[in-house]
């Protein structure tokens, strides 16, 4: 508890002497540490200068005059948009057949050419509903797929949340326990 008081008062005390030229330490009668700018009350203390670095501007995304119109989730948007060379589900396979078991905690993965932009998101679709939220990321957790046929396909959304763009869609069997 001690120590963490004192961390609090050096850096109280400390930023609004960033600018001095000289910082002076005491120690009170209960012991605490005293810094300041005035020499009368205590020892020089060399401080070595603070390193600056100014934080990234991001620009935001040009906003678009009208909001894309909503299509189909089973077919891929035609837009002159498309900012990557590759945008699809690489694991799991199409028309790959899995256990019960194996599709508990299903992870599925995203072939995305160039990186991802910082402002875009993915999400993704199980039969055409959303089962995963928009996140910057290229993989998903699939907690649990029902047994049968399921598509699955990820959505692009750029940094105002419209759907820019759609994958290929795939198909996985889930065998029931007994198959």
């Amino acid at each position: 508890m001690k120590l963490r008081l004192i961390c609090l008062l050096v850096s109280c005390c400390l930023v609004p002497l960033a600018g001095a030229d000289t910082v002076y330490r005491s120690v009170d009668a209960q012991g605490n540490v005293i810094f300041t700018d005035n020499p009368d009350r205590g020892d020089p203390v060399e401080v070595a200068p603070l390193t600056v670095v100014p934080s990234r501007t991001l620009t935001p995304a040009p906003a678009a005059a009208a909001p894309a119109p909503r299509r189909p989730a089973t077919g891929s948007l035609a837009s002159p948009f498309m900012p990557y060379s590759t945008f699809r589900i690489m694991n799991p396979r199409d028309a790959m057949t899995l256990s019960q078991a194996r599709s508990q905690n299903l992870t599925v993965e995203l072939a995305i050419e160039p990186g991802l932009r910082d402002d875009h998101r993915v999400r993704l679709l199980v039969d055409g509903e959303l089962s995963q939220s928009a996140m910057h990321t290229r993989a998903f957790i699939v907690p649990r797929l029902e047994p049968g046929r399921r598509i699955l396909q990820a959505e692009l959304l750029d940094g105002a949340g419209q759907v820019r763009h759609r994958s290929p869609p795939i198909t996985v069997s889930v065998q029931a326990r007994g198959d």
